[in-house]
C-alpha cells in the first residue's frame, strides 16, 4: 500500500509543478529558469520541513511517503534544471548558467535547512 502514497503525491506534485513553473515564468522575462528555481526551491524546503519533523517524531512513515518521495519528488526536476542549464550555455548565456547551479544548489540547500530547523522550532 505504501507504493499507492507515493502514486497520490506525485498526482498532486506533478501538476503542482507545472502550474507553479508556468505561473512564474510566465511573470519574467529574462531567459533565466525562474520557473524550475521556484519548484525546486519549494520543493527542499517542503522536504527540509518534513525531514526534521520526522526526526522529532512528527512524521510518519506514511507521511514521508506521500509528501517528501510523492509529492516532493514529482514537484522538484533535476532532469528540467540540468537540460536549462545545458540550454542558456548552448546560448551563450554563461553566466546565466552558472546563477543557474550556484544559485539552485546553496538555495536549495539552504531552504531544506530552514525546512529543517522550522521543524525544530516547531516539534523540537
Amino acid at each position: 500500500m505504501n507504493w499507492l502514497l507515493v502514486v497520490v503525491g506525485g498526482m498532486a506534485g506533478a501538476p503542482l509543478r507545472y502550474l507553479t513553473d508556468r505561473a512564474v515564468q510566465s511573470r519574467h522575462d529574462a531567459m533565466f529558469p525562474w520557473g524550475t528555481f521556484t519548484v525546486n526551491v519549494m520543493g527542499s524546503l517542503v522536504l527540509g520541513l518534513l525531514t526534521g519533523a520526522a526526526a522529532a517524531g512528527a512524521a510518519s512513515s506514511q507521511l514521508q511517503l506521500l509528501l517528501g518521495t510523492g509529492l516532493c519528488g514529482a514537484l522538484t526536476t533535476y532532469s528540467t534544471f540540468s537540460y536549462e542549464t545545458l540550454r542558456l550555455a548552448e546560448d551563450g548565456a554563461w553566466l546565466f548558467a552558472a546563477a543557474n547551479v550556484a544559485g539552485s544548489v546553496v538555495a536549495g540547500v539552504g531552504a531544506a535547512f530552514a525546512g529543517a530547523g522550522l521543524a525544530e522550532a516547531i516539534w523540537g
